[in-house]
């Protein structure tokens, strides 16, 4: 009884594995997608940075104003 079907010796499994391109688009998107993320993910970070730098300087600014 075999429990995959398909999977005898001789019978090529491995190399139509191999051979099979129909998930190399989903991949490719499936790592541009990730890319992207990562690239934002980065740009918000120093997007976040700088603009607490800048608030912290507007109350430091604000509070010697206040003095």
């Amino acid at each position: 009884m075999r429990i995959i079907k398909g999977w005898m010796p001789g019978s090529g499994l491995l190399l139509r594995f191999v051979r099979d391109e129909r998930g190399t688009t989903s991949i490719e998107y499936g790592l541009i997608a990730s890319l992207v993320a990562v690239g934002m993910l980065v740009g918000l970070k120093a997007l976040g940075t700088g603009n607490s730098s800048s608030w912290g300087n507007t109350a430091g600014s604000l509070t010697n104003a206040m003095k």
